[in-house]
């Protein structure tokens, strides 16, 4: 995947295409993804605008063409060669003096380039969570005392789409029965667990497809404790394989921490793990989370057992590879966000906890001790704090 860009040069410049296109070539190297350069035509049809300076005297340069990408952000990639610089700051005051956002991107190439995929990440994220649409299939669970949110913030912020369902709906369908079989769905069948209880889990997962069928849905959040005694199953199963696929799936009814499933993902492009913070030794510095609902994707190794509370249906046991992480939650008015990079550095398999469980190295407690954002928590593999950070700072 290539990012557009918009050279500009002053015609007495000494700069030559050929050293141009190798510094390009240097960043994207970096990158990862290729820095493709475009006309203004194709420029104005990119999610963000990032222009390269590549010399001094260019300021006029941009200011005629700045009327076919006056409404987008202005992002300007500067060498810092033939001032370039000087010139790129120029350009930012004339942007900031009509009120536009703009910012130089200058430094190391590594720098550079870490600052691009931060806002490449970030502008992808926005495009893939518009119209988004999240069923919120029954209430929120009775102990998310503090999980409420109309949903309005979502619609103005992000674009996303809160559609209410009856659970009595989900109940019906799943005592109905039937689903489609998938690679996913086979992969569990060959685990070996019990067939009953995986044909009911099953049933769950053909419910929720069929469900996100009829009323168009992106992604769920479940109350899916009501399943307990209607289906005698649980959610655990259906919800792990709809992440699997790239559905994001929440349980408990919450929604906060659906929708910020949802905006992990769309910045990570990982699979993630929604969970719960169930131990943390400060001394230590470690803190496990757990929870019952891995996707299916996601683990380098994977057994079945039963949901942890109930003891009743069927939940991943997986374990995680270990390394860098990203632990995310943001609220219900998606005004106030936690995103930390944390160290993976074992999978445990305690009795006392819900199935996968995972341990965490991290130099800082405090935002769990005393201001949380409720109790669920997402978790994707890799580093993508600076991206989430972005995010934030276009929705404002």
């Amino acid at each position: 995947m290539a990012i557009n860009i918009y050279q500009v040069q002053s015609p007495l410049s000494q700069v030559t295409r050929d050293h141009t296109d190798a510094y390009l070539k240097t960043v994207g190297d970096a990158l990862g993804e290729e820095l493709k350069r475009v006309e203004l035509d194709e420029f104005e049809k990119s999610p963000f605008g990032l222009v390269f300076v590549a010399s001094g005297g260019s300021e006029g340069i941009f200011k005629a063409g700045y009327e076919h990408f006056s409404e987008k952000p202005c992002y300007i990639l500067t060498s810092g060669e033939s001032n370039s610089l000087a010139a790129s700051m120029e350009i930012l005051s004339f942007l900031q003096e009509r009120g536009k956002r703009g910012e130089i991107i200058h430094g190391s190439v590594a720098d550079v380039a870490r600052r691009i995929r931060a806002l490449e990440k970030a502008y992808r994220a926005l495009g893939r969570l518009k119209g988004m649409r999240m069923g919120t299939i029954g209430a929120p669970s009775d102990w998310l005392i503090a999980s409420d949110t109309d949903g309005r913030a979502y619609g103005e912020k992000i674009g996303l789409t809160l559609v209410p369902v009856p659970i009595e709906e989900l109940i019906s369908e799943a005592n109905r029965g039937g689903y489609e079989p998938n690679e996913y769905t086979e992969k569990l069948m060959a685990l070996g667990y019990d067939k009953e209880e995986m044909r009911k889990s099953f049933n769950v997962y053909g419910a929720l497809k069929r469900i996100i069928k009829k009323y168009d849905l992106n992604a769920v959040t479940v109350r899916c404790f009501d399943l307990l005694d209607t289906v005698c199953s649980t959610g655990c199963l259906g919800l792990a394989i709809l992440n699997a696929e790239g559905i994001y799936a929440g349980c408990e009814g919450d929604i906060p921490s659906a929708v910020s499933m949802a905006i992990l993902g769309a910045v990570s492009g990982e699979p993630v793990f929604l969970c719960n913070p169930s131990r943390i030794d400060t001394a230590a510095g470690e803190m496990i989370l757990a929870h019952c609902t891995l996707p299916v994707n996601m683990p380098k190794s994977m057994k079945l057992m039963t949901h942890y509370e109930s003891n009743s249906g069927v939940a991943i046991a997986g374990e995680i590879q270990t390394g860098a992480c990203t632990i995310f939650k943001a609220d219900g008015e998606l005004s106030r966000y936690f995103a930390k990079k944390a160290e993976l550095v074992e999978n445990l398999h305690e009795t006392h906890l819900c199935r996968t469980q995972i341990k965490f190295k991290l130099d800082d407690f405090s935002y769990f001790l005393k201001h949380p954002i409720n109790n669920h928590h997402t978790v994707c593999r890799g580093d993508h704090v600076d991206a989430l950070e972005e995010f934030f700072n276009l929705i404002g």
